[in-house]
Order: C-alpha cells, then structure tokens, then sequence
C-alpha cells in the first residue's frame, strides 16, 4: 500500500557541473559538501527533517520549517564558497515515502522541482519557488520580505515556476524607498498647495499675511516670561 503524501520543504544542494568533473574531485566535492551539510543542521529538529543523496548532491526535506530550511540553505552556500560549487533549489510540495529497509527513500513533486530550480540556479546562488515563499509567509509572517523576485522558469515537463531569490537587505531597503516616496508626497502637496494660494490670492497679498503671522509669533515669544534657569547639579566635595 503506498504511504501517503505530506508537504514538506525541500533544498537541492546541488554540486555545479558534477558530471563533467574527474572522479578524484566528485569523491572530494561530495565529502566537502556532506560535511557542510553536517554543520549546517543544529536548528533543525533531527525528527523533522531527512538528508537525502542525490546523483549530483544532496536534498535537505524539512517538515514544517520553512524558515530553517531557508537558514540551512543560506549557511550552506556561505559556507561552500571555500572552494565548493554549490547552486541550491528550494521549493514546498508533496513528497512520499517509498521502499523499505535500505531502500527506503522518498520521492514527489516537491524534489523534484526543487532539482529542477537548482539545474537552473548556477554556482553560488540560490533560487526559492512562490510555493516556498508562500509556505514561509505562512509559517512566519513577515519573513518572506526577505524574498525578492528573480523571473520565472519553464521547467522540462514545461511547468511555469515563479522564482525569487534571498536578499536579507532587501527589507531596508524597501523602508528606505517608501520614506522617499513619502517625502516626495509631503513635498508635492506642499507645493500644490502653495501653488492653489498663488492662483486664488494675489501674491503680494499672501506674502505680507506670512510675514504678519511670523510678526506675531514672535511677539508672544517676547511676551511669554523667561523659564528658569535649572539648578545647578550637586557635586562631591573633595578635600
């Protein structure tokens, strides 16, 4: 009877170009990415989650940690610029286990379009799908504005995939532009309504009002008696 499907996160670390690599460097790719792989996994439950070999690399399956796959995948590729060619697809989707013993394993949408995103993500980078971004704002509100939109790709059994990438800036840089924008609004209010008094009062008229309205302002300041002055703080005295 096969097992039923659950939805999981799943990150392809795969090893660019691994094919085309002597035998000597794939044995040492792989040894250098397993042991990153090892030092990447403390915040993820160890029940949650499975590794899993790949032809060309590794699959991380995370069960209901989007977050912490996100964070695993980033420390890896940190971690990998050492002299390690990693391109890492992460997507969420279904994913089942199959065979028993030695041959169990898993399989499902959610892999295999994660292998698919990482065969198109080059060296050192990585790209997340919108199921994954959606299941990250699902999980932890907020943390997917760090997801930036990086295109879309057609995968081989020509599915459309929309992507981003990880940019952990990118929310200041949001803040950043919006007060721009905010003051640019300010500034064009301001200056349309000055232009509306230009149009409906004389000029002369409206300037000489400013002026009366600065006058009077500082005659209250005048008017107004003078605060005092604090005391002056104790200090020790020393012999």
């Amino acid at each position: 009877m096969p097992q039923p499907s659950v939805f999981a996160s799943v990150a392809l670390l795969k090893i660019h170009d691994f094919g085309r690599r002597p035998v000597v460097e794939q044995t040492r790719l792989r040894a250098q990415l397993e042991a990153v792989v090892a030092v990447t996994l403390g915040d993820l439950e160890e029940k949650d989650r499975a590794v899993l070999d790949a032809a060309d690399g590794i699959a991380l399956v995370v069960a209901g940690d989007p977050l912490g796959t996100l964070r695993a995948a980033t420390r890896a590729l940190a971690a990998g610029k050492a002299g390690l060619p990693l391109a890492i697809g992460i997507s969420h989707g279904a994913v089942r286990q199959t065979g028993k013993g030695r041959n169990e394993g898993l399989m499902g949408d959610g892999i295999a379009v994660a292998a698919a995103i990482a065969e198109v993500a080059g060296p050192q980078k990585l790209l997340l799908t919108k199921e994954f971004r959606d299941a990250l704002a699902d999980a932890r509100p907020g943390a997917e504005a760090e997801l930036v939109g990086a295109g879309t790709h057609t995968d081989a059994s020509l599915r459309s995939h929309e992507l981003y990438r990880h940019d952990a800036r990118a929310p200041v840089r949001r803040g950043r532009r919006y007060l721009a924008a905010t003051a640019l609004a300010v500034a064009a209010l301001v200056g349309a309504g000055l232009a509306w008094r230009a149009t409906y009062e004389p000029l002369g008229a409206y300037a000489g009002r400013l002026r009366v309205d600065a006058l009077d302002t500082l005659e209250r300041l005048r008017a107004e008696p003078p605060r005092p002055a604090p005391p002056p703080a104790a200090r020790k005295r020393t012999r």
